[in-house]
């Protein structure tokens, strides 16, 4: 999954806390006479963090969330797995924010289209860009452009109802599907893959992307990477869902796990739990009930360790479809989290029908005048100040890239307020002009023709997505169109 726990330092807890009360290093917070305006661009959990943050940190801030899409909370609600809905749970938290009467919510409005930084910028004394990564990398292999190659951004978009994936229609009438990556969103993908339809039936899965799931063929997946399996992206809980899915079985290479078992003693915690489950899986022999599981089993899943793709490989008699791929097997240099993957010589070949590629997202610029890092895809910053542009700040994947778990996004927004609040204090960021905010900037979209939804209007939405799930015993069924989206919430 996407993101997973939620952990609070308490020294960080303390810090809002002392900040609350107007004691900043052991004298009273020094607040201007006008009050803050701070817009935020991007309604996913960074963008909520960091409005939340600022509204404990401050009683006299005000903060105004634009967000791309009609619907809030960004990849809590199109990143996470529909079988993973406790993930879902920090949902109630960022209601409570942008129910306080300090925070405003305008979804519909696509800063960089609709509107630009600069004009926020006239608008607010601070402009936060935390709008996430929603681009893709690339493999850089050739044949990734055939068809039956898909980025795991955009299947896991599909299945969870994201509009921009309404369309994709992955063609699941093969029997093997490769999965590039093996990170959490490997595991996802993997999982809804293999998982029995009835368990499905019982998420907020799309109801296209479950009728398609239904008449799937995939009955084998391989999930690769190209180092080994103390290098593996995915969480122990991530694997056992594997090891543990209903009518499956584990297929892995022993001579992938040679020397890992020498090895265990020097690994951290977390890193020796996982390790020894998946050595477990695949040199142990099961025990009798897990064996007639697994015999009984008509789908199979297995982690291939040191492999890089080469190259997508074209069907011959469909040269725009692909019908395998080429492997490089890879030794590694060094150990640990350094390790590095280098190529043998030794190539294989894997036929299969689908290819997902989930090797990592990466964030796009949506705006010249703002600084743009393009072989990094972040903003250039210093703690989320963002370079060469006062008053402009980044927090969540487009400050760090897309890396870590629902707590990292929180302290990584945490550490961006902290610049901010740093910066009003000591005058770097000047606060005492007044600045229009909303009203103006509700000004001008009003004149380009766009219509922003509340928070009370997304309420709308989302009080019809559980209606229509309830009626097939489902939590929700997610409206698939902006238009759809818009005419719900009365626009």
């Amino acid at each position: 999954m996407l993101f997973s726990g939620l952990k609070v330092w308490t020294s960080r807890s303390l810090w809002i806390h002392r900040l609350h009360e107007g004691i900043n290093g052991g004298g009273k917070a020094r607040y201007s006479s006008c009050s803050p305006k701070v817009c935020i661009v991007g309604g996913g959990p960074a963008g909520f963090y960091t409005a939340q943050h600022l509204i404990k940190a401050r009683p006299d801030v005000t903060v105004d969330i634009y967000e791309r899409l009609p619907v809030p909370f960004g990849l809590v609600r199109f990143g996470v797995a529909p079988d993973h809905p406790e993930v879902k749970n920090v949902i109630n938290t960022f209601t409570q924010t942008a129910r306080h009467k300090r925070c405003s919510f305008y979804g519909n409005v696509n800063v960089g289209k609709d509107l630009s930084v600069t004009e926020l910028q006239e608008a607010y004394h601070a402009v936060v860009l935390s709008y996430g990564a929603e681009g893709n990398r690339r493999m850089g292999v050739p044949g990734e452009d055939l068809s039956g190659v898909y980025s795991a951004k955009d299947f896991v978009g599909w299945y969870n109802g994201l509009p921009s994936c309404r369309e994709l229609g992955p063609d699941l009438s093969c029997e093997t599907a490769v999965i590039l990556g093996q990170g959490n969103v490997a595991l996802d993908v993997a999982r809804v893959l293999l998982s029995p339809i009835d368990l499905l039936k019982k998420t907020d899965i799309t109801q296209p992307a479950l009728e398609v799931l239904e008449e799937s063929r995939v009955r084998r997946v391989l999930i690769v990477g190209r180092r080994g399996p103390t290098q593996i992206a995915g969480t122990v809980k991530e694997v056992r869902e594997m090891v543990n899915l209903p009518n499956t079985r584990p297929d892995m290479l022993a001579s992938d796990f040679e020397g890992v078992k020498e090895a265990l003693k020097d690994l951290p915690r977390p890193r020796k739990r996982l390790t020894e489950l998946m050595l477990k899986t695949a040199m142990e022999t099961p025990g009798e009930k897990e064996h007639e599981r697994r015999e009984k089993a008509s789908r199979v899943w297995g982690l291939r360790f040191y492999r890089s793709p080469v190259e997508i490989l074209a069907d011959p008699e469909r040269s725009s479809r692909m019908a395998g791929i080429r492997l490089a097997v890879n030794n590694l240099e060094g150990s640990g989290e350094e390790a590095r993957a280098v190529l043998t010589g030794e190539m294989e070949d894997v036929s299969c029908g689908l290819i997902i590629s989930s090797i990592g997202y990466k964030s796009l610029s949506i705006d010249p005048s703002v600084p743009f890092d393009s072989h990094r895809a972040i903003v250039p910053n210093n703690m989320g100040r963002i370079q060469e542009a006062p008053g402009l700040y980044c927090s969540g994947w487009l400050k760090t890239g897309p890396t870590g778990v629902i707590a990292t996004t929180l302290n990584n927004s945490f550490d961006t307020v902290r610049s901010m609040l740093e910066d009003m204090d000591s005058g770097t960021l000047n606060t005492s002009a007044a600045k229009p905010g909303s009203q103006s900037i509700n000004a001008l979209l009003e004149n380009r023709g766009v219509k922003p939804v509340t928070f009370s209007e997304w309420e709308k939405i989302d009080s019809e997505e559980v209606r229509r799930g309830a009626a097939i015993g489902k939590p929700r069924e997610k409206l698939l169109t902006v238009e759809e989206m818009l005419q719900v919430a009365g626009k």
